[in-house]
């Protein structure tokens, strides 16, 4: 036969306050607020499988929460730290790589508005941005990050680092556009 399991009478007319009042909140994180449900339906003396029935979870999970709370009690109810690895890099890491890769390179010409003539701003700096001038250019910002994560950062964000390509036109001075077909490829229908 299983243990009958209640929550801990609370501490002190504190954590009672917060706790039924979490129970009832609508902005919180809605696991927060079912698990505060769970120990105030507990000190109303309901047992697990009637509280699992009143909020719609699992037996075991009521059990999980309750146990959790008589240890720990009110940090019994907040989410513990994610397994796995975490992140390397910061999210103002991210947003600087993400803004990078937004900009114009510094080799691409641009038009001066004054003289109408194409400028670069640095000529020896790459005209495109390709993974690894982008690299590059967050490694002299003090980011130590590979090139691979680079592009899943960029990837994440849904950010184009490379420009579409169009075959009409090229940088060859030798390229000459095609001609169009000067007969078409059925003949044209006679209209009597």
């Amino acid at each position: 036969m299983p243990k009958l399991l209640f929550a801990r009478a609370p501490k002190d007319a504190v954590e009672e306050r917060k706790v039924r009042k979490l129970a009832g909140a609508r902005h919180a994180p809605a696991d927060w607020i079912r698990r505060a449900q769970i120990i105030a339906l507990s000190w109303e003396r309901l047992r697990v499988p009637q509280i699992a029935r009143e909020l719609g979870c699992a037996e075991k999970t009521v059990r999980y929460r309750l146990a959790r709370f008589n240890a720990e009690g009110l940090e019994g109810l907040v989410d513990r730290p994610g397994a796995g690895r975490k992140r390397r890099i910061r999210e103002a890491e991210r947003s600087q790589i993400i803004a990078l890769a937004r900009t114009s390179p510094p080799g691409q010409p641009a038009r001066d508005p004054a003289t109408g003539e194409l400028a670069t701003a640095d000529e020896a700096g790459p005209g495109v941005w390709t993974l690894d001038t982008l690299t590059e250019a967050v490694h002299a910002l003090g980011i130590v990050v590979a090139r691979s994560q680079v592009r899943r950062v960029l990837l994440a964000e849904g950010v184009r680092w490379r420009r579409t390509r169009s075959w009409a036109t090229s940088d060859d001075p030798r390229f000459a556009p095609k001609e169009p077909a000067l007969l078409p490829s059925a003949p044209a229908r006679r209209r009597e």
